[in-house]
């Protein structure tokens, strides 16, 4: 079955009772039991939900894996994934991650005497020299929050597990349209739903897929015990996101394409970030490893710093300033004081973010309005 007909369909044969071609929304905190010890598949919404297990069926097939788990945030799911820890345990984290996970790290896991060491995959050797210590677990994000580096999942996968070490990665930015890292040896696959696998900026979640059975035992176990899930109207509105994924990552990805093409062209931004532009240092991977296209996100540098970037936001009629990316809505973030605000300024610096620094979701939009929109801010703010 290919990708798109899994969008669609796993998980989600027609209702037996009525014929519903929708997954209905199982509204409902309990289940009835037909005797002692009896039940039908369910017992309590925490524990299961219909609605819930055609979200999570659907989301492990759409990353080729065997199990699927929802959760209420992105974060949620982290945490999930944090969970299978014990004190004196040591990640061996990618240094440009979100600034939710790392704060999760620093503030919740560092404190419960679990290790925590970042490293630059890119810089030769680097990873290979994070092993001279034992490690339960490698974390990393490709494309990185908001600067787009790749990391290639095949080369740290192997030396992961030679090293004995579980690798985790975060998809969030790809979408399991364009990378399935299963597939090129990860463990295990996490996902804040909120973004493009919902695709509607209307409902928050996270999930989690592996194929490894002993893995998702333990993290199941932490769904239930934890609670930290998804509600059943949540599952629903994700389910109903996914069907249109493949579409929209089309969308996504030629719209972002044309934006960083202009982008790349106009003379006001000092740096223009995109994989699927040449220029982009990892291009040759991101060919190799994202499959029919290069994402939704742009990320551009104006040279005058917050009060040029201010003015840009302020000046754009499209693309609308606000927090999180991947809806079919055109959005501008500015990381310094959105996403990565939790950094210290010389965190923001090392990481390669300035004040200038502006993050584009570029929707599914007319690409020409997105284009111009671009234009006339730029216009307006050059000279600020």
């Amino acid at each position: 079955m290919k990708f798109a007909t899994k969008a669609i369909r796993v998980g989600q044969d027609p209702e037996r009772t009525t014929g519903s071609v929708n997954v209905p929304i199982y509204q409902t905190a309990n289940f009835a039991f037909d005797g002692i010890g009896k039940h039908r598949g369910y017992e309590y919404t925490r524990s299961g939900n219909p609605t819930r297990t055609a979200l999570e069926q659907c989301l492990a097939a759409l990353e080729n894996g065997k199990h699927g788990m929802s959760f209420a945030s992105g974060l949620a799911a982290t945490d999930a994934v944090l969970s299978i820890l014990r004190p004196g345990d040591r990640i061996i984290s990618g240094d440009a991650i979100y600034g939710g996970t790392f704060r999760l790290f620093e503030s919740i896991y560092r404190p419960r005497q679990i290790q925590i060491d970042y490293v630059d995959f890119n810089q030769p050797n680097a990873l290979a020299s994070a092993f001279s210590r034992p490690a339960k677990m490698v974390w990393l994000e490709t494309p990185t929050n908001p600067l787009l580096e790749l990391v290639d999942i095949a080369t740290v996968a192997d030396l992961s597990h030679r090293a004995g070490a579980k690798l985790v990665v975060d998809n969030t930015f790809a979408s399991p349209y364009l990378q399935r890292p299963l597939e090129l040896g990860a463990d295990i696959v996490l996902h804040s739903t909120t973004k493009y696998i919902g695709g509607h900026s209307d409902v928050i979640g996270g999930a989690v897929v592996t194929s490894d059975d002993e893995l998702h035992q333990k993290i199941a176990f932490h769904q239930n015990a934890a609670g930290g899930v998804p509600a059943p109207f949540d599952c629903w509105l994700t389910l109903r996101g996914v069907k249109t994924l493949p579409l929209r990552m089309k969308a996504h990805c030629d719209n972002s394409m044309r934006v960083a093409e202009f982008l790349a062209g106009h003379k006001l931004p000092t740096r223009v970030i995109y994989p699927g532009l040449k220029t982009h240092p990892q291009h040759a991977l991101a060919k190799k490893q994202m499959n029919g296209g290069f994402g939704g996100i742009v990320t551009l540098d104006l040279p005058g710093g917050l009060a040029q970037a201010d003015a840009f936001v302020r000046a754009m009629q499209i693309f609308i300033f606000a927090e999180s990316l991947g809806g079919v809505e055109s959005l501008a973030c500015h990381p310094a004081t959105m996403s990565h605000a939790g950094l210290s300024p010389e965190e923001r610096k090392a990481a390669g973010i300035s004040d200038g620094t502006i993050r584009l979701s570029v929707g599914v939009e007319d690409a020409e309005d997105l284009i111009e929109d671009l234009r006339q801010a730029m216009e307006k703010c050059a000279n600020v």
